[in-house]
């Protein structure tokens, strides 16, 4: 054992090829349709785009992160050479505040600030300088109001009203009930009871918020941008300016990476940038700082989770209480699905016959939360899968004994009252074909236990399984448009409703195309969504691009084979049905499921986690393009690791400390781990050619995999994440 990361290695196992032996589909591996524009620097950000006359735009910020706004003097920054035009609250023509559930989020701050990151006003002048020293100028009056940055505290009766209109802080609420656990409890012969706690989380995407609004000579205007969701800015944007839908249009650029990040923030801004581009009637550039950035936008909710098990002496559950409470902070954002989700997977793929789930989301002064690649479910993996091996070791029972004899089964019937018979349930599969890899027995005999090597460092590994509901599900109606055009020159065009993220959708979206149609992938040319030429096809979450725009696609290919020059293809997912007050029903059409295993070393000196070898394996049901599916694999790997081990917004006071990469940690190069991809195929028919989700699951069972294998590495139970070299060493030097 060695305490130095290994040369990054990638290695992939395919199984059930079987499936590929009675299909005419055959695996294809194609060259992303976007790499080389990429490599080679020609791919289009919107920071790339200039136009004539252009002006730039910055924000101010909010100075406190709850104060009341007695005064905004502009005048002096109008006068600063170059300074075109400044808009506040009062320029909103249209609704004064927007959002995706809720409409609580203020475009411009006018009453009071409710997080530091709201926006008091918009500057736009001839230069990026001159609008600084513009924004520089403007004089605003405070006074500052209470603050509250605790859900603990926001709760209570005498907490600050982050909202004056609501009886209290509660933002959203869910719940699961599920036979009677109070009578499970009593039949149980042990109740354990833990905790878990995660933290706020920056998207970190290399490419802040940027886009560029162009006012139309109709009265409409069209912006181009780098948003994940063009419809979903199309709406802030109407709202804001007072135009119907049809007289905004949002076209997407290359997109310099999301991860659930660009939604909410980039829509706000792309509305504010609306405003000023139709005032001034010349085209507003906006590119934020890392600073700008961080500062504003939204972060992963943070959850504390507490969990009451009662168990059986021979290792079957019986029955669980779980208590979820999240910081939603100053807007709800999509809060309500995020605290949803969560309630859904609170038991993992264990069976427990009693089940008693409740979930809140709660209002602060700190940063607003919102979607983040997993959407709730990182942070109750991470607990529940803890809580597993927690419980094995409360019943002296080997960790993965306890999982098998309480893992989901085919057709069994599941705490949220759904009989899963329509779909493969995969758990037994992917655990065993992780842990064959793996060489688990081996290892975990090997784990150092809390006792150091004569180097003073510890081994350890651990494991984490899941399954994860695919798409929206009873989150809302799913929905994916595509429309073909074939063109004189024998060219294809493809344009489909959901975005590419960088995730390669465009290259999986082409890859349909082609092979529907019998053509080479080189005659489809991709066209960037663009919100008047498709209809809304919902948000690009949920893992739901290559399910819900492949469907889409290949209706649409197929009625081209059937003679049409254009054909527009639509796919609806199945129904589902969610009861909120008895919370139950039928949450998600389908399932996948996943396993992840890690090696680790911890240096006793230093208290730093070295990640040694992570093997990964997940039923995607069917790969449309295997190198990209590795591809995510790894890249969730990588992001879990920052999950679990460095990454966390440090706010003081309501202000966010660490507002650049000097300060934030994520995962880099150097401690990439050797990495091994199984890619499980159990083809679903509610996919294209058999396919569903993989996107997140690889990322949302790090966290629980490592706090697992950091414990039988060191005797230490780390509840609480992030598990940082600081505190791993503070624990051993105790």
């Amino acid at each position: 054992m060695g305490t130095t990361p290994k040369t990054a290695q990638t290695n992939t196992l395919k199984i059930n090829l079987n499936f590929y032996a009675e299909s005419s589909i055959l695996p294809s591996v194609v060259t992303r349709i976007d790499a080389i524009e990429k490599v080679t620097g020609q791919a289009i950000y919107a920071g790339d785009i200039y136009l004539a006359g252009m002006l730039y735009a910055v924000p101010l910020h909010a100075k406190y992160p709850h104060a009341k706004i007695l005064e905004i003097d502009i005048s002096k920054a109008l006068k600063i050479a170059g300074v075109v035009d400044i808009i506040t609250a009062k320029d909103v023509k249209g609704e004064k505040r927007f959002g995706t559930v809720k409409k609580d989020h203020y475009f411009f701050a006018s009453d009071k600030t409710r997080y530091a990151g709201d926006v008091i006003a918009m500057v736009a002048a001839t230069s990026l300088e001159e609008a600084r020293a513009g924004r520089d100028a403007i004089e605003v009056k405070y006074e500052p109001l209470p603050t509250v940055f605790s859900p603990k505290e926001a709760l209570k009766k005498d907490a600050p009203r982050i909202h004056p209109e609501k009886d209290n802080n509660i933002c959203a609420e869910a719940c699961v009930r599920h036979g009677n656990t109070e009578a499970g409890f009593a039949e149980s012969d042990k109740i354990i009871e833990r905790e878990y706690r995660t933290q706020h989380i920056e998207h970190a995407y290399m490419e802040p918020e940027a886009c560029i609004a162009i006012a139309g000579k109709d009265g409409g205007v069209a912006i181009r941008g780098g948003m994940q969701h063009p419809f979903t800015a199309q709406k802030f944007v109407a709202a804001a300016t007072g135009l119907p839908l049809d007289k905004v249009q949002i076209i997407q650029t290359t997109l310099g990476g999301g991860f659930g990040g660009k939604d909410d923030t980039i829509s706000l801004i792309c509305a504010r940038t609306a405003i000023l581009a139709l005032r001034t009637k010349r085209p507003i550039k906006v590119v934020y700082t890392r600073e700008e950035s961080i500062r504003e936008s939204y972060k992963r909710h943070p959850f504390s989770v507490r969990y009451k098990a009662g168990v059986k002496g021979d290792g079957t559950l019986n029955a669980l209480e779980a208590d979820i409470t999240t910081d939603s902070g100053a807007y709800c954002s999509t809060s309500p699905f995020v605290i949803w989700r969560p309630t859904v997977q609170c038991t993992g793929p264990y069976i427990y016959p009693n089940v008693k789930c409740d979930s809140r989301a709660v209002y602060t002064n700190n940063t607003f939360t919102g979607a983040m690649r997993g959407f709730g479910s990182p942070q109750i993996n991470f607990a529940i899968e803890s809580f597993m091996d927690e419980i094995a070791a409360e019943l002296n029972m080997d960790p993965i004994e306890l999982r098998r004899k309480n893992f989901f089964t085919q057709s069994c019937t599941i705490h949220t009252g759904q009989t899963l018979d329509k779909h493969t349930v995969s758990t037994y599969e992917v655990v065993k074909v992780v842990l064959d890899k793996f060489g688990w027995g081996k290892k975990f005999a090997k784990c150092s236990r809390g006792r150091p090597d004569s180097f003073g460092n510890y081994y350890g590994v651990g494991m984490a399984c899941s399954y994860r509901g695919v798409s929206l599900g009873a989150e809302g109606d799913d929905y994916c448009a595509a429309k073909i055009e074939i063109a004189k020159d024998g060219k294809i065009y493809l344009e489909v409703g959901v975005a590419e993220n960088g995730q390669g959708l465009k290259t999986a979206m082409a890859n349909i195309c082609a092979r529907e149609l019998g053509v080479p992938i080189e005659k489809i040319v991709y066209k960037d969504v663009d919100t008047l030429r498709l209809p809304d096809s919902r948000a690009t979450v949920a893992s739901r691009g290559t399910l819900a725009g492949g469907n889409a696609v290949i209706a649409a290919a197929r009625k081209i084979k059937n003679g049409a020059k254009i054909a527009l293809g639509e796919w609806r997912g199945p129904k589902t049905s969610w009861d909120e007050e008895k919370g139950q029903g039928e949450a998600y059409f389908t399932y996948v499921y996943g396993c992840n295993a890690v090696e680790l070393a911890v240096d006793g000196k230093t208290g730093i986690v070295h990640v040694e070898k992570v093997v990964a394996a997940h039923d995607m049901g069917h790969a449309v393009n295997p190198q990209m599916a590795e591809g995510q694999v790894y890249g969730g790997i990588i992001m879990g690791m920052g999950f679990a081990l460095k990454e966390e917004v440090i706010h003081k006071n309501g202000i966010i400390q660490n507002t650049n990469f000097d300060k934030y940690k994520i995962t880099t190069s150097s401690e990439v781990p050797t990495m091994e991809a199984i890619i499980v195929e159990n083809p679903d028919d509610t996919g294209p050619w058999g396919a569903k989700s993989l996107g997140e699951p690889v990322n949302e069972l790090m966290g629980g995999a490592i706090a697992n294998a950091i414990y039988y590495a060191t005797g230490v139970r780390f509840r609480e994440l992030p598990i940082t070299a600081e505190r791993v060493r503070k624990c051993l030097s105790v």
